[in-house]
């Protein structure tokens, strides 16, 4: 199996949400800013209901947030 990566948006869609903080955020889904910073990084994956979550702050589809992107070959 070759790794995938998961990429995000959420940085982008901060900014175009009124410059949301990276601690507004992580209070609206219930996780600390560093968690955030993390996610952002894409250093850490969310949990699929954190995943969700996030897509609902920003009121835009899962896809819109986070894209999954399957290294060249893979036939799965």
């Amino acid at each position: 199996m070759r790794p995938t990566r998961v990429t995000n948006s959420i940085r982008a869609l901060r900014f175009a949400n009124g410059e949301m903080t990276q601690a507004e955020l992580a209070r609206r889904i219930g996780v600390t800013r560093q968690t955030v910073i993390a996610i952002e990084q894409g250093r850490y994956s969310p949990s699929l209901e954190k995943a969700f979550e996030i897509a609902r702050v920003f009121q835009v589809p899962l896809d819109s947030v986070f894209q999954y992107t399957v290294t060249e070959g893979d036939d799965s």
